[in-house]
């Protein structure tokens, strides 16, 4: 329920005035009553008013009195682990008006739309397992400041960590659901689908191969509640929501400023200086009311600012070779002699680090939703926003040992290559919705974009010598997404208990591209090709990038890299513009057999411009003993269309594979390699998911567990890394491949395939019991998962990867698909309020998780651990609360590399199975206002 604006603005000022002349108390009413949770009083509720700085505290019988300027005024109350309420009340003078206050709890009665086309259900009446955040809350309390990260800790089945040297990966975290993929989950923002981000994972991090949503970009002041399905719905909601959605709904609150300011860092064993990865992030929100029906217009923005940090301790490879010195050594040989290099030169090997840790970042956002009555009881709607941020991250230091790679007049000891990203995202949505006849309508149009360009500073393009710039644009990323909706549904109550059916229909527009970079960023300048040869039998050799002839070499005889150094730009093959459509439509039914028992079906045909059709269906049921207790079921079936990325993206890029440095290219399935290893066109992944569980709510005690298992098929992975040969016994496609590769200026070549078959496997619990001790409130909140997914069959290759399945799909896929992120997880939070103070305990239960390598030597699993999160909070009044607090207090880390894993000293901590990162402890504090 929204409330207008306070009226009669003359009537307010003239009440001032009269204040100011000792006439208050004729202009003055007062309002009191009572806070209850159910039966119980509340003590120590908030009581405040909307738009000015008047409030109180309830007393320890839960009553409240608070006198109030003549006028209409909008009283709110609250209470931890509460939802809170609020009422519009007109106080006359003299008068006192009395106002009682029922908070309700927040788990399994909250009303949630996903999972229904029709009306919102409540928790329990769901046939599928719903989780409802409430995130406008919850970040009173915890220190994690962006969304993916306050989701990693507070839903088990969710995982998501900040990823290391995985350039654009960086600064857009790859999130799961469940253990499946990133673009396996459907995010949506007010029901409406939101865009996923332009970029592809292509580096070493979990979800390679993969293209997500960047759930950042989304200011977390702008959101009143998350909801997250944890069951397949691609019958309902389309492509990608195979293993679940997570609905965002956008704050609608009016006459209330709410804003925050959080500041903190690192203080850990391992930090550099005492402390570093300083963050401060300011948030902001406040809504307006329009007219007299629940119109409103609600602003919010943020600010975020955070610094690197740095995990490795001491480079351990070569820095120096004897062609660094070639006074000592007159004929060097390419032998090591750091040692005596560092002694002579005053430095250590630590000089030499690279920068292993969380990137550095700089943005801000805003986002706004607004609802606009009409008359008839239709209604305008219209939400979106604006991000924007900037990034840097490092990429591994490039020694003086390393020739091809360096040039010693513009670099003498080396140089760390930085890639900055520039990341630009815009979405807006509008739609009208009401009744037409005895449906309920809803059309809307929902755009999205995403927009990432790279820049390589610190760096240069050894083949260009001393000419070499250090800064290049390398070009970029653009992916747009535009979708129409037509949503109707209507309620028969004279069918059996209830039949709701719904329809409609969905036409979606994608585009990709790809831009290409400057010259300088790509380019080879020590290719040439030869021509003929002149009269004295020399070659006769012409310039060209993409020559098979090497011109430039270095001291040790290798040829000099071309590029720039860490993150080539896109090349002009690689630059493309490409576009598809969809068309879907669907059907729902639900069906109340009986006030008890509920069937819900749904069936959506969806046709692709560059793939086909597909045809998905579900089926699911709840059938209520008692009031308080549920059994539910579900099955269905649900795909994912290939992205466009994966259809269509072609680079080059640096990559540390197994303790080396190589450039790797990845190839479309079009491609000439692509067609000499028989890797076929993409088709969409398949699956079917089952799902079995029950709920209850025993007054103070409330539970929900859930089983599910999901097969997808025809899975798309990013290959292995497949080498050409140019020796004398290679095979003639292996000499093809090796020179494809070299005009790409690459080593080793990747793909998108569908190759494998999966099964997933899990449980989902969640419990929770609140608890009123005098004037005080206690809440506690276990819950976990426990998945497993395997792969299943055999790999699907072609004839022509008779003996390259290894490579086609390597250990370390596999390992990123099986156990590079916890199989179990688990949490307990504990809140506790009494008065003023409140106090918030929280311990993430992390299993292990399994190195990704394919060297058997190097193989690990690092170890379960328990991060353990605590605040404190004090309400310095009504409006102003300080909270104070540590996130992994006891500056946990993960278990230490060993082997490979650590390559030259650069990870003492893995980037392949991530648990909960490797920064340590963050202490912060923050203070809030509520006006």
């Amino acid at each position: 329920m929204r409330y207008k604006l306070p009226i009669r603005k003359l009537q307010v000022v003239a009440a001032a005035f009269l204040l100011s002349t000792g006439l208050a108390a004729a202009q003055q009413g007062t309002v009191k009553g009572t806070v209850k949770d159910g039966q119980e009083v509340l003590p120590g509720a908030s009581i405040f008013v909307q738009g000015s700085g008047a409030g109180v505290l309830t007393g320890s019988d839960g009553t409240f009195s608070l006198p109030l300027p003549a006028g209409t005024h909008i009283v709110n109350a609250s209470f931890t682990g509460l939802a809170p309420e609020q009422q519009s009340v007109t106080v006359r003078d003299g008068e006192t008006i009395e106002v009682n206050f029922d908070l309700k709890t927040t788990s399994l009665n909250e009303l949630v739309v996903l999972g229904s086309r029709g009306e919102p259900r409540s928790q329990l009446d769901t046939p599928v397992p719903v989780d409802v955040i409430d995130v406008k809350n919850l970040v009173r309390d915890v220190g994690q400041v962006n969304l993916n990260q306050i989701l990693n800790y507070v839903a088990p089945s969710f995982n998501s960590n900040t990823q290391v040297l995985g350039d654009g990966t960086d600064h857009i975290d790859p999130a799961s659901l469940r253990g499946l993929g990133p673009d396996q989950v459907l995010v949506l923002i007010n029901g409406k689908r939101r865009h996923t981000t332009s970029l592809i994972n292509i580096n070493g991090t979990f979800g390679k191969g993969s293209v997500g949503t960047d759930l950042n970009a989304i200011p977390t002041s702008s959101i009143k509640r998350i909801e997250i399905l944890r069951d397949g719905a691609s019958a309902q909601y389309g492509s990608d929501a195979i293993a679940g959605v997570i609905n965002i709904i956008l704050e609608d609150n009016v006459n209330e400023l709410r804003a925050s300011i959080t500041a903190g860092g690192f203080v850990s064993k391992n930090s550099e200086g005492g402390i570093d990865g300083e963050t401060v992030q300011a948030n902001a929100n406040y809504g307006l009311a329009i007219g007299s029906k629940g119109g409103f217009f609600n602003l919010a923005g943020s600010f975020d600012f955070r610094n690197p940090t740095n995990r490795m301790k001491e480079f351990t490879g070569v820095i120096f070779s004897d062609y660094n010195n070639p006074a000592l050594f007159p004929a060097p040989t390419g032998a090591d002699i750091t040692n005596a290099e560092l002694q002579r030169r005053g430095l250590t090997r630590s000089d030499f680090n690279s920068r292993i840790g969380q990137a550095s970042a700089r943005g801000g956002a805003i986002s706004f939703n607004s609802v606009i009555p009409l008359d008839n009881a239709a209604e305008i709607y219209a939400f979106g926003g604006l991000n924007y941020r900037h990034g840097e991250s490092a990429a591994f230091r490039r020694t003086p040992s390393q020739l091809t790679q360096n040039i010693a007049e513009i670099y003498p000891l080396g140089y760390l290559p930085l890639i900055g990203t520039d990341n630009y995202d815009q979405s807006f949505a509008t739609g009208i919705r009401g009744k037409v006849g005895q449906w309920n309508a809803d059309l809307s149009n929902t755009f999205g974009r995403n927009q990432i360009d790279f820049t390589t500073s610190s760096s240069l393009n050894a083949s260009l010598l001393k000419a070499s710039p250090t800064r290049f644009t390398d070009g970029g990323y653009r992916f747009a997404q535009n979708t129409t909706n037509l949503d109707l549904n209507r309620n028969f109550d004279n069918v059996l208990s209830g039949l709701n059916v719904a329809f409609g229909a969905e036409h979606r527009y994608e585009n990709y591209q790809i831009i290409q970079g400057e010259e300088k960023s790509w380019g080879d300048y020590g290719r040439a090709v030869q021509v003929g040869v002149d009269a004295t039998g020399k070659d006769i050799l012409i310039p060209s990038l993409t020559g098979n002839v090497f011109t430039l070499k270095a001291a040790n005889g290798g040829n000099y890299a071309g590029g720039a150094q860490a993150f080539p730009g896109f090349r002009p093959e690689n630059a493309i513009n490409v576009s598809r459509t969809s068309v879907g439509l669907y059907t729902d039914l639900a069906l109340n057999i009986t006030q008890s028992w509920l069937m819900d079906g749904a069936l959506r045909f969806e046709n692709y411009s560059d793939f086909g059709s597909t045809l998905n269906w579900k089926l699911s049921t709840r059938y209520k003993i008692g009031e308080n207790f549920a059994i539910r079921a579900a099955a269905s079936t649900g795909f994912r269309a290939p992205s466009l990325h994966q259809r269509y993206f072609s680079a080059t890029s640096s990559l540390f594979v197994d303790g080396q440095i190589i450039q790797s290219g990845t190839f479309t399935n079009e491609s000439r390699p692509a067609q000499l290893l028989g890797i076929p066109e993409l088709k969409q992944e398949t699956s079917i998911n089952y799902s079995a569980g029950f709920t209850g709510s025993f007054g103070k005690f409330k539970v929900t567990v859930d089983g599910y298992y999901v097969r997808i098929d025809n899975r798309i992975i990013y290959t292995g890394q497949f080498s050409g040969s140019n020796a004398a016994t290679a095979s003639p496609q292996d000499r093809e491949i090796f020179q494809l590769l070299s005009q790409a200026n690459a080593q080793t070549a990747r793909f998108f395939a569908n190759a494998i078959d999966t099964e997933t496997k899990g449980i989902d619990a969640v419990l929770t019991y609140s608890e009123r001790f005098g004037k005080s409130r206690f809440r506690a909140d276990l819950s976990g998962t426990f998945v497993k997914t395997n792969i299943v069959g055999n790999v699907k290759a072609s004839p022509l990867l008779a003996g390259k399945e290894s490579t086609y799909f390597d250990p370390a896929s596999r390992i990123y698909l099986e156990s590079a992120v916890p199989r179990v997880k688990s949490n307990l939070t504990l809140s506790y309020n009494i008065g003023k103070f409140g106090a918030f305990l929280r311990n993430v239960y992390f299993g292990p998780v399994d190195a990704a390598t394919n060297v058997e030597a190097d193989a690990q699993t690092f170890g379960s651990k328990i991060i353990t999160d605590l605040s404190l909070s004090y309400d310095i009044s009504t409006s102003v609360r300080f909270t104070l607090g540590a996130n992994n207090l006891l500056d946990v880390y993960p278990d230490e590399t060993i082997g490979g894993n650590r390559g030259a000293g650069y990870f003492v901590y893995s980037r392949t199975g991530q648990q909960f990162g490797f920064n340590g402890r963050f202490a912060f504090a923050r203070l809030s206002l509520t006006l």
